[in-house]
């Protein structure tokens, strides 16, 4: 049989997904799921974007030097993307989860059946819900077919095939099984976990903890002081994640302590960026205009830090960041408040 045979037959067997959002991670989950044998629909909001992806086979805007396979089908029609998908993978920004999950139930093509994975790290900032909790409210599809793929993972290193460990979270062992054969490969390994409120929680406040890392990166502070940041903010999201239904456990794996680390080191954090931007003196809006891709920490702090407020949490570290993201306070001051702040126990 020839290369061409197997790779048909294989495309046969295999099953239907759509990917929703065409940035770094969502080109390179339908990348991923096209090696699988999966037969897969990238659906990019954009024409104009769709287009040039087709006609170039790469994503020169989000994932540039990685060749996206015509077998992949790239689409601008939500509807002709969602057709016959027995699995939906949500990968947009966290704050256009709501309006893509409302316009695909509303498409006609939506499949109630369908597993419904979500891939966007954040939280919500009007409802403060997670990804999981809009795409329930907005969705036909039965609470245990969703669920989350989270993790330390960055866009950059997967489409380059570089060995990369993820979680699936959810609250049924069958369908986590099921996605996780989905998308494993020898170089994306899946775990499973029952936690999705510590996932998702994990995933999405790292974020804020990583901004904060870089700002220390930006005014210039040492290992010492990043080292601080990483350990004290992951406790302030055991302390919420725990309050809000989480495990602890849970904190101490790939969504909360592989996630923070990666997040608050790598040179591929959007988060990290736009601290170290901050305390080299530029201002958020400054920042902000000039990257492509979207830093979900940013709104995730404002969502964190109202969140903590409603539920009795304290959170040092994401206050103070909020403080120089929104209030425009100094960020060495900030970081000398933390330091004065009531002696305490560590435990």
């Amino acid at each position: 049989m020839t290369g061409d045979a197997r790779t048909k037959t294989r495309r046969r067997s295999g099953l239907r997904a759509a990917v929703l959002g065409a940035g770094s991670w969502g080109t390179t989950l339908a990348v991923l799921l096209d090696e699988n044998g999966h037969d897969v629909a990238l659906w990019e909001y954009f024409p104009a974007l769709a287009a040039s992806v087709r006609r170039d086979g790469e994503n020169r805007r989000f994932l540039p030097g990685v060749r996206v396979p015509s077998t992949i089908r790239i689409t601008s029609d939500l509807a002709s993307a969602l057709d016959g998908a027995g699995r939906v993978v949500f990968v947009t920004p966290s704050h256009a989860i709501r309006a893509v999950a409302r316009a695909a139930a509303a498409s006609g093509s939506f499949d109630r059946r369908a597993i419904v994975i979500n891939a966007a790290k954040g939280l919500e900032q009007k409802t403060l819900c997670r990804m999981s909790e809009v795409l329930a409210q907005e969705l036909p599809t039965p609470k245990r077919r969703i669920v989350g793929l989270l993790g330390p993972s960055h866009a950059e290193e997967v489409s380059r095939r570089i060995p990369t460990a993820i979680t699936v979270a959810g609250t049924d062992q069958e369908i986590l099984r099921e996605i996780q054969r989905f998308f494993m490969t020898d170089y994306f390994r899946v775990y499973t976990n029952t936690d999705l409120v510590g996932v998702e929680l994990g995933v999405s406040l790292k974020n804020t903890i990583a901004i904060a890392a870089g700002i220390c990166d930006g005014l210039g502070f040492g290992d010492n002081t990043k080292a601080a940041l990483i350990t004290r903010g992951l406790a302030e999201m055991k302390r919420l994640a725990c309050r809000m239904g989480g495990k602890e456990e849970t904190l101490s794996g790939l969504a909360g302590v592989g996630d923070l680390i990666v997040t608050c080191m790598s040179r591929h954090s959007r988060n990290r960026h736009v601290g170290e931007e901050i305390g080299r003196g530029k201002k958020l809006p400054q920042v902000l205009a000039e990257m492509i891709m979207v830093a979900e920490g940013v709104n995730t702090t404002k969502a964190a830090v109202q969140l903590a407020a409603r539920v009795g949490v304290e959170l040092p570290i994401a206050e103070q960041v909020h403080r120089v993201l929104f209030r425009g306070k100094d960020p060495r001051r900030a970081m000398k408040d933390l330091m004065i702040r009531k002696a305490k126990k560590e435990m």
